[in-house]
């Protein structure tokens, strides 16, 4: 054997130390705001839906809930780390499906490492978001995909296959269309094993309908109607309109893709043909990631996520057939260049001073301040990713982060009530029972959001007379009950 050849043990060793670095240096992002606010109120026994808005399918609150109370104070940095983790197990999958399709050892390993290449990926996997469990879950079932298409498959394969398909929807409902697609592909070719695969994922639909009838008002407005209408009206009442046409949808698309080598692969992979018709279930699933990606409006890098696992595992079993020709191996360098760019200067901004470590010194400094006011009980904020530091819990009302109180005339005073939700117009309303305090200043353009959210929230408490208590060592403000 040539001992200069890399070992898949060992790729796997380097690609979790750069995930986990990676994790931990990447800007703060305020979309992380409601996953982790979702993860430490269901740890501290709130149901979504129920007892507060969540604007996914239900599964990852609970999975993550756990993390949230091993973490304590730390779940935010905590749980970028686990979605690390969660990226390098996505990764694996494909490399084991690659394996399971005949491709050498090298071909599969160079599939993944143009897979961790994509900025899609390493954007989804360095946030505490929902995108790193949905594909973990989804890559993992692609070895017994392709495993059932090559006539090996068993039993319990399909069962497992389904289940974490299913588990993947459970997490985000764009992952049902890859779910689907496979599903339909294996009432046409039985060694899927269609009635296996149904039965594995009975577990994650259950669940699913059951959170449901918790709370189906709750459950409708989270995963139906806040997706379908929320952007329609947030991009027209910000004046960019444009960004829910189908040209800037297109331009999204290409601008994404060519981030990395996800493009030039998915042009490379189409010309292939698979020698045997089992293994077209894997490209069911990849176009049906396609089409999933391009039903929200507007389109977003990490909604091209379901994409990739499927067109990489069909890479690198095309590439067993027809090895890329010169040029096409130095497109395809060029563009993981590409797509390592927007990873590699988060790095280089993060060099003065990490984002998560300010982060945290921040969530002291707020702690002391809370403290030194004696604040007891649920704290309002836009930002309540910052609140777990301070061992202080969200107010319910604000669990979506900024996501719900942007928003101008979604529902009406009765339903945001209901649904346990309050935005911008309506505080006064809805502030007849107030938090314990107020704190602002976690949403701005240093946390990717807009500055004049949290000054909506502290404008309403200086007129109403709240006291204001500077947090040292940043922009927070908090604002205390009148006396």
């Amino acid at each position: 054997m040539d001992r200069r050849r890399p070992t898949p043990l060992a790729c796997l060793a380097l690609l979790t130390l750069a995930f986990v670095a990676l994790a931990l240096i990447r800007p703060l992002d305020h979309d992380e705001s409601q996953y982790v606010a979702a993860a430490v109120l269901t740890a501290h026994g709130h149901l979504p839906y129920r007892d507060f808005a969540y604007l996914q399918t239900p599964l990852q609150p609970f999975l993550f809930a756990p993390f949230a109370w091993v973490f304590g104070g730390l779940v935010w940095p905590g749980l970028r780390i686990v979605n690390a983790l969660l990226g390098v197990v996505a990764v694996a999958g494909v490399y084991r499906a690659a394996r399971e399709g005949g491709a050498r050892q090298t071909v599969a390993l160079l599939a993944c490492a143009l897979f961790a290449c994509c900025d899609i990926l390493l954007f989804s996997i360095g946030t505490a978001r929902n995108d790193a469990l949905p594909v973990a879950l989804l890559a993992s079932a692609l070895p017994l995909v392709i495993r059932a298409a090559n006539g090996h498959g068993t039993i319990l394969g399909a069962v497992l296959a389904g289940l974490l398909l299913a588990s993947a929807a459970a997490t985000k409902i764009s992952y049902a269309l890859p779910a689907l697609a496979y599903g339909l592909y294996a009432l046409y070719d039985r060694r899927h094993r269609p009635l296996w695969l149904v039965a594995g994922a009975l577990p994650a639909i259950v669940f699913v309908i059951a959170m449901m009838l918790r709370a189906p008002d709750g459950f409708f407005f989270g995963v139906v109607d806040f997706p379908s209408r929320a952007p329609d009206e947030y991009y027209r009442s910000i004046g960019k309109a444009w960004k829910l046409s189908w040209w800037a949808k297109l331009l999204d698309l290409l601008k994404f893709l060519a981030l990395g080598p996800a493009l030039l692969c998915l042009a490379l992979a189409s010309r292939f043909r698979w020698r045997a018709k089992g293994g077209r279930a894997i490209d069911w699933m990849m176009w049906a990631g396609l089409v999933a990606a391009l039903l929200p409006w507007p389109t977003w890098r990490q909604y091209l996520l379901p994409l990739l696992p499927p067109l990489f595992v069909r890479l690198a079993i095309g590439w067993q057939a027809v090895w890329p020709g010169r040029q096409a191996r130095m497109a395809l360098v060029v563009f993981a260049c590409a797509g390592l760019a927007p990873s590699i200067e988060a790095a280089i901004r993060a060099m003065p001073g990490v984002p998560m470590v300010a982060a945290m010194r921040q969530g002291s400094a707020i702690r002391a301040a809370m403290d030194a006011a004696s604040v007891i009980g649920p704290v309002a904020t836009l930002s309540p990713q910052f609140l777990p530091a301070t061992g202080r819990l969200p107010d319910t009302r604000f669990a979506t982060g900024p996501f719900y109180f942007r928003s101008h005339r979604l529902l009406n005073a009765n339903q945001e009530q209901a649904n346990g939700v309050i935005a911008q117009g309506t505080i006064g309303i809805h502030f007849r029972d107030p938090p314990a305090a107020i704190l602002t200043g976690g949403e701005g353009a240093w946390t990717s959001g807009d500055a004049a959210l949290d000054g909506a929230l502290a404008d309403w408490a200086r007129r109403n007379g709240w006291r204001e208590v500077p947090v040292p060592g940043g922009p927070f403000r908090l604002y205390l009950r009148p006396r």
